[in-house]
Parts: C-alpha cells; structure tokens; sequence
C-alpha cells in the first residue's frame, strides 16, 4: 500500500515537474506568456519554472539567421536595370519586441524584404552601376546595413550585415551589351590588325632599302677592288716590259701562239709575217 503510494506521489511530482520547469538552451531565448500575454523575456540559458496551464513558454532563435531575399529589379543613377540577389544576417536582439511586433521569423523575413529593399533601392539609386559592380560596393553595403538595422530595431531585430550575392542585367538587356562587347572587341581587333600590317610594311620597305643600300655598296665596293686589280696587273705588266721589253714581247707572242694554234685551226700568213718571226727564227737556227 505504501510502496504505490510513493508511486503515486512520485508520478504527481514528475508531472508537476514537466509543466513546471522549463529548461532555455544557449543557442535560444523564451517569452514566458501568461494567459497568452507576454510578461517576461529570458535570454541567459539555464532551468526556469513557470505556473502550470497558466503560464507558457516561447522559444526564440538566439544565433544568427539568414533572410536570403528574392532577386529583384533596381535603377541606377545612369539608368541602368540591375537584378539584384542580396541576402542579409540577422538576430532577434529584443524577443518581447520581436513577438510583439513581427510574432515569428515569417512575419520578421516580410519585415525584412520591405525595409532592406528599401535601403537598397535608395542608396543604389545613387550610384552607376560601373560604381555598384566594382568600387564602391563594400562602402554602399555598409551605409545599406547601418540605415536598415536602425529600421528594424522597432522590430526588436540586429541586422548584422547585407551583402550582395549578385548583380546582372535583366536578360533582355544582356544580349544587347554582350552585341556591343563583341563589336567593340571585333573594332579593336581590325584596329590591331590594321596596325600591324602597316607596321608589316614598314618593316619590309626598310628591309628593302637597307638591302638596296647594301648591294650597292657592296657592288661600289667589288668595282672598287676590281679597278685597283686591274691598275695593279697592269702596273706589274708595265713594270715587267720596262725591265726587258724583248723578253716580254717574246712571252706574250707565245701565249698567243697557244691561244691561235689549237686543234683543227687552219691560218694562212706569209713568211716573212711579223706574227711569225719567232717561228722563222727558230727555223733558221735549225
């Protein structure tokens, strides 16, 4: 009888227990509601009690979550439409607020949507898009973050950081700019090709007067070699004849005797022909 009585007993406490005490992880923070009213936010993780079938409990999400928001159209200062992916980090800072105001993560990512493209819309609309796409990204995500996080804190909401995922052009337009890419690369390409064919030309018509200019000088200069052999043949003839005239007579008359009397030449002279007064000579002697 006693032992299910402390049975009993035991059982009411344990039960007494689960809707009594409530445990808030680290990564979460609650809102104690009393007859579905808010009374009490709870941020530190630890063991918390709470009236039974009175009181409830909320869980929030204490880390940081990401609103990753839907691509969507923006104007530039130079007129241009860019389709812009951006996403953003975000905490629940007040959960009292945040239950009061937005009641849940829905409700906060619709809170989102609307104040940061709000912010985007605004400040890119002060930019060009050359600016948005390279230089002055990082500056207009900063101001961006810094105007919606004042926004959201109404909602008990941080908003830590927006970033841009990606940026393009709407597709209808992205046709027409990658045309007048690939006619402007086309342009530069002839203009490359022209160039250096005419650089080519250049090239070959200096070719070709460096080789004129070198033939003639070579050619000025054989003619040159060549006159001066030819001064030099004869000074050394000349030379020779003085030195012994009948000698040198006699020399050249026998190389023209070998030069005239070769196979089958037939010449018809009389004897007492100048041409022939060595031969005369010789046949005297005999």
């Amino acid at each position: 009888m006693k032992k299910n009585l402390f049975l009993v007993i035991l059982i009411l406490l344990i039960l007494i227990a689960n809707f009594s005490l409530y445990v808030v992880d680290e990564t979460k923070q609650a809102i104690v509601l009393q007859f579905g009213k808010p009374i009490k936010a709870i941020q530190e993780a630890g063991l918390y009690f709470k009236i039974p079938f009175i009181q409830n409990v909320v869980l929030f999400e204490g880390r940081l979550l990401i609103y990753d928001a839907q691509p969507t159209e923006i104007i530039t200062r130079d007129k241009k439409t860019l389709i812009l992916d951006n996403y953003a980090r975000w905490k629940i800072e007040d959960p009292l607020l945040f239950l009061q105001t937005v009641s849940n993560v829905n409700g906060a990512q619709a809170r989102l949507d609307d104040v940061i493209y709000s912010e985007l819309r605004v400040d890119l609309g002060k930019f060009d898009m050359s600016e948005i796409v390279s230089q002055k990204r990082t500056e207009i995500m900063k101001t961006v973050t810094e105007r919606s996080n004042e926004k959201s804190m109404e909602y008990g909401i941080n908003i830590v950081d927006v970033r841009i995922k990606r940026a393009d052009l709407p597709p209808e337009n992205e046709q027409n700019i990658f045309a007048r890419m690939e006619a402007e690369r086309e342009r530069i390409a002839k203009q490359y090709r022209a160039e250096g064919k005419e650089e080519s030309a250049k090239i070959i018509a200096e070719t070709e007067r460096e080789k004129t200019v070198i033939l003639a000088e070579a050619y000025k200069e054989a003619q040159q070699l060549q006159g001066e052999g030819e001064a030099e043949s004869i000074r050394i003839y000349a030379e020779s004849f003085n030195q012994d005239p009948e000698f040198y007579q006699f020399l050249r008359t026998l190389e023209s005797y070998e030069n005239s009397f070769s196979d089958n030449t037939t010449i018809l002279l009389s004897p007492d022909n100048e041409y022939i007064k060595y031969i005369n000579q010789l046949t005297v002697d005999e």
